[in-house]
């Protein structure tokens, strides 16, 4: 079968489409398991006119080969760009496994330095051509924040999401919302950039309701009215009763991640106050 799948290698690297789908990261001790590569491509497109192709495609060189965990995803990008290099192939493909290349964690640097090395084997001008697709992947001119945003997204296993514009005026800062769960129970994952927080608010009920948070990544606070606040970090659960004013956020020089469970009740409903002042909110570390 590894042959087979080296047979058809040279053709899959410029098919364009590759679905990747990333299933839960889990910790197992020092290293967190890869996430899991999903390949659509060859179905979508040569599905009914070469479904073996199609098979090999998807099935075997992404299905078994990409996720192999001989080596790391990472690193059989860089393999991958380096071959398109080689090859001589600087269109759309390379461009494409360029961002795989970056969204599997390969920073500026280190591109810069793999296809300078490769230069010296590849040759000079094909260098030349792909430095000038890497420069658009790595902007330069990209905004900070959308670069901070995706180091951050690659620290924890749910998605960050869209812009929570829908609630932005009960927000200081800018934040996220990402849909985990729309059926039985609605799970939303809740993103704050840095300094970012909700106003005091109550989750009203007559009967059950309230909210619980789980905390997913990076550092926050949660406070209940009258009560000290309280820091969350990864793992840590948080049980807000139903008719208790609070707010929850992000700790001032850290992203911070939590998931949102509405806890059902009778006649509930979400009643938002006034923001948290600065003053309060500058005596957090």
């Amino acid at each position: 079968m590894r042959n087979l799948t080296n047979l058809f290698c040279c053709f899959a690297l410029t098919v364009c489409g590759t679905c990747y789908a990333t299933a839960d990261m889990k910790d197992t001790g020092n290293m967190k398991e890869e996430k899991r590569i999903v390949q659509t491509a060859g179905r979508d497109n040569l599905g009914a006119f070469a479904p073996d192709f199609a098979h090999y495609n998807d099935d075997v060189l992404f299905g078994e080969n990409w996720n192999n965990k001989d080596i790391s995803l990472k690193t059989r990008t860089i393999i991958t760009v380096t071959s398109l290099m080689s090859l001589g192939i600087t269109d759309s493909s390379m461009k494409y496994h360029l961002e795989n290349a970056k969204k599997a964690g390969v920073t500026r640097e280190e591109i810069a330095a793999i296809i300078t090395h490769n230069a010296f084997y590849a040759g000079w001008p094909k260098a030349w051509a792909v430095f000038n697709l890497a420069k658009e992947v790595w902007n330069d001119n990209a905004a900070t924040a959308s670069s901070e945003k995706d180091r951050y997204a690659r620290t924890i296993m749910f998605p960050v999401g869209e812009p929570n514009t829908a609630y932005a005026k009960y927000f200081i800062g800018q934040s996220y919302l990402a849909p985990v769960s729309v059926s039985q129970v609605k799970i939303f994952n809740v993103t704050f950039e840095p300094k970012c927080r909700n106003n005091w608010h109550i989750h009203h009920a007559q009967k059950g309701g309230g909210q619980i948070l789980i905390a997913v990544g990076g550092r926050g606070y949660y406070q209940e009215q009258g009560k000290a606040p309280v820091e969350m970090n990864p793992g840590d659960v948080i049980n807000i009763p139903a008719n208790v004013k609070h707010w929850h956020g992000a700790a001032p020089d850290s992203w911070f991640s939590h998931l949102a469970i509405e806890v059902e009740g009778e006649n509930t409903s979400n009643e938002w106050l006034e923001p948290v002042t600065d003053e309060d909110y500058s005596k957090l570390k």
